[in-house]
């Protein structure tokens, strides 16, 4: 791997990681209680919880934010389907 790609590398991954910062902040503020009704009224020690993964996650928050996703979606797994049986 050369310098260049090293370098173009890391400056991609500081604007996924900036966009992510300002993103996190907007969505622990306002968009966490738009998504997640049991999350209204939440703590400020929630909030912080959720910022690094916020930041780290926020192509996916974004999308559900904006669909206008008003409840967590239900886990599908093995178990979940052979009870629906």
């Amino acid at each position: 791997m050369s310098a260049g790609w090293a370098s173009w590398i890391v400056g991609a991954l500081g604007v996924y990681v900036a966009l992510g910062f300002l993103f996190a902040i907007a969505f622990v503020s306002a968009g966490v209680a738009r998504i997640d009704p049991a999350a209204r009224g939440a703590s400020l020690g929630f909030r912080l919880l959720i910022f690094p993964a916020s930041v780290a996650l926020w192509p996916l928050l974004a999308r559900r934010w904006l669909s206008g996703a008003h409840e967590p979606p239900t886990e599908t797994n093995a178990h979940r389907r052979a009870a629906r049986k």
